[in-house]
């Protein structure tokens, strides 16, 4: 019964921003780790950026200075703040969490970044 429900993405040109959220609901979203990944066309999916349990985070490098992961464990939410995107950042993004040692994803949301 685990869901992850992606919103917010869109269309924007480089340099704006985008706030992406993820609604959870199934599991005590509290204790688990919640993260992002990406997938650009012909492109392998990629962590854009995880939040554990206990709040620490990490990026990766292409993004790191530009993104922002939070969560709110009252809302069951993990948002990712998107600012100075680029081209580069085009791809559908997807919600994940691991639990019970199953991976689940959420249905995506894709993201362009075009003048």
């Amino acid at each position: 019964q685990v869901q992850l429900v992606e919103s917010g993405g869109g269309l924007a040109q480089p340099g704006g921003s985008l706030t992406l959220s993820c609604a959870a609901s199934g599991f005590i979203f509290r204790l688990y780790a919640m993260a992002w990944y990406r997938q650009a066309p012909g492109k392998q999916r990629e962590l854009v950026a995880r939040i554990g349990s206990e709040g620490f985070t990490n990026y990766a490098d292409s993004v790191k200075g530009r993104f922002t992961i939070s969560r709110d464990n009252a809302r069951n939410t993990v948002d990712l703040q998107m600012n100075n995107l680029e081209p580069e950042d085009t791809a559908v993004y997807y919600c994940n969490t691991i639990r019970r040692g199953m991976n689940y994803w959420g249905q995506g949301t894709q993201v362009t970044v075009s003048a």
